[in-house]
């Protein structure tokens, strides 16, 4: 049994998701001077991916002062003092990468609003990555990709994270947590008190997950960030356009915007934005929304498994959030079919399972 704690973000500072890590590649050149001339031969070294990665990386320091120029930039756009408004994020913080949330977090040099809005980010990240696997495993009864998915993010983490002792505990109980799934993976594990998934399960049943930033504060950070790209355009003496083919004024890339703030403009529940806005914006979320589709189908294809498909989009589903599935025209319906998909196809596999088939045989029958 997992005790459930009303503070977002206190002894489990593994219970996160890490941003996406960005592959980092450079080469150096070294001149040698060529032996009896004055001329000098180049040689091309080109560096390990270790070696690329060592110098790549920032040093702690750094992180913790990057951390800390990203959030006064907030802060400032926002016209806040503190990224908390009554204990809620009141602050967009996805810009920041995993490790430096983590750094916001943890340092001293960041007050206690900043250190819980960070606490709280933290915990979003990771329920929002959890929370497709999640819908599946109720579905389908198999937790296996529950806890996949969850190796991967605290796998993904930075090294300062990793060092703890937080992080080196849940890991553990999740390495023990995929153990007792091969032999029953249909039964949730039993991985102790460290195991950060059952805590996720808890505190979602509880009604004590993360909750997003509000849809329209969402919405007003959406509107000071347009303004502001405007201004660079018309400071730089160009018309902010969102024609993709201009060739004279400054093209506003919406396909940037993370898919809730598109959301919040495309729904425009405060009515901040014009209809060209509304527009730039609907077509963004559903190019976004068209590539999830098409990369869970092509996932799918990979796949032996015939329900995989439904599972992608029951996932996919779950992993947005109620304003997002409004503005990308995502009904219940849809996810239900998804959901129907699955237990026909399951029990048709079934069937010709019994009826002395494989999984082979069943896949071309269905034309895979």
């Amino acid at each position: 049994m997992v005790a459930v704690s009303s503070a977002a973000y206190s002894t489990n500072s593994y219970y996160k998701a890490a941003a996406s890590a960005q592959a980092a590649t450079a080469t150096t050149t070294a001149s040698t001077a060529a032996s009896g001339t004055g001329e000098q031969a180049a040689t091309s070294v080109t560096l390990s991916d270790e070696a690329l990665a060592a110098l790549a990386e920032r040093d702690f320091a750094t992180v913790v002062a990057d951390a800390r120029a990203k959030l006064s930039a907030l802060l400032t756009e926002a016209g806040r003092t503190s990224p908390l408004e009554g204990d809620k994020l009141a602050l967009d913080l996805s810009s920041l990468d995993a490790r430096e949330l983590f750094a916001m977090a943890s340092d001293d040099s960041f007050t206690q609003d900043e250190q819980d809005a960070a606490g709280l980010e933290m915990q979003r990240r990771f329920e929002a990555a959890l929370a497709g696997p999640a819908a599946v495993a109720e579905v389908t009864g198999n937790f296996t990709g529950l806890y996949k998915a969850a190796a991967e993010y605290l796998d993904s983490l930075g090294a300062e994270e990793k060092a703890g002792a937080d992080w080196i505990a849940g890991r553990a109980a999740i390495t023990e947590a995929q153990k007792q799934l091969q032999a029953a993976p249909k039964t949730m594990p039993d991985a102790g008190a460290d195991d950060p998934v059952a805590l996720y399960l808890a505190l979602v049943e509880a009604g004590e997950a993360a909750e997003p930033q509000a849809i329209e504060d969402v919405a007003t950070g959406a509107r000071k960030t347009l303004d502001t790209l405007y201004a660079d355009a018309i400071k730089a003496g160009k018309v902010p356009t969102f024609n993709k083919s201009t060739t004279v004024g400054t093209y506003i890339d919406m396909s940037k915007f993370p898919s809730r703030t598109l959301s919040s403009i495309v729904l425009d529940a405060t009515g901040q934005f014009t209809t060209q806005e509304v527009s730039a914006a609907n077509t963004a979320l559903r190019d976004k929304s068209g590539a999830a589709l098409l990369a869970g189908f092509q996932n799918a294809a990979k796949s032996s498994d015939p329900t995989a498909f439904s599972q992608n989009i029951m996932s996919i589903f779950a992993s947005m959030s109620a304003e997002e599935r409004q503005a990308a025209g995502w009904s219940e319906k849809f996810y239900q079919a998804a959901v129907d998909s699955y237990t026909t196809t399951s029990k048709l596999t079934q069937m010709f399972a019994q009826a002395g088939g494989d999984s082979t045989g069943f896949l071309s029958w269905m034309g895979k």
